[in-house]
């Protein structure tokens, strides 16, 4: 990943801060609430759980690596923060395996429940890339990611959290002076940071 010596110690700062909130889960999901994009159930117990498997996401981009890197960047950074196991992906592989496919729509509750039962987590995450690559506009260019995330409960099969992130696009600066804007790594990891301080708002 493309990083900047301060927004590196920005990010060490936000994943301390998180790892502290991890002694008491439930108290990082406290102020429940629902935004313009973001929803959280005030009524799920998110100290129950404990891990967490992110499913492979959906792809409706027209580059074919969209998907899988945007959701190993999310994997790896909610990983990161400490605060709740991610299961590695080859186990969510083989644990999806044993369930079979899934429908273009999603998975039904039903395999929810399967497949966090065969995983052993308490819940999956799911997730659609719409937007990943180069935006154009007259002699300007810019990269811009947009994904949406939404976590399962596995018992319930219920959406307990779901948010959405649109980074990079074509800046004023852009605009004026040419520019080509930021590396497309940068542009996913400032998105899946906006995700995960809505997660842990």
């Amino acid at each position: 990943m493309v990083l900047g010596e301060g927004n590196f110690v920005k990010r060490k700062r936000s994943g301390s801060s998180r790892k502290k909130a991890a002694v008491a889960f439930s108290l990082i999901f406290f102020a429940g609430c629902a935004t313009d994009d973001a929803f959280l159930d005030p009524n799920m117990d998110f100290g129950s759980l404990r891990s967490v498997a992110v499913l492979p996401f959906e792809n409706l981009t027209q580059d074919d690596y969209a998907a899988p890197r945007v959701r190993d960047a999310f994997a790896n950074m909610l990983l990161a923060t400490g605060a709740i196991y991610v299961l590695p992906p080859g186990e969510v592989a083989r644990g999806m395996g044993m369930i079979g496919r899934f429908p273009p729509e999603g998975p039904s509750s039903e395999q929810i429940n399967k497949l966090a039962a065969a995983l052993e987590v308490d819940a999956v995450f799911t997730g659609v890339v719409t937007e990943y690559g180069p935006v154009r506009s007259g002699t300007a260019s810019a990269n811009v990611v947009s994904v949406s995330v939404q976590l399962i409960e596995s018992s319930s099969g219920m959406v307990v959290w779901s948010a959405s992130s649109t980074k990079g696009g074509i800046s004023v600066w852009d605009r004026l002076l040419g520019g080509g804007g930021q590396p497309m790594n940068a542009v996913t990891e400032k998105a899946v940071n906006d995700l995960l301080d809505k997660l842990f708002q």
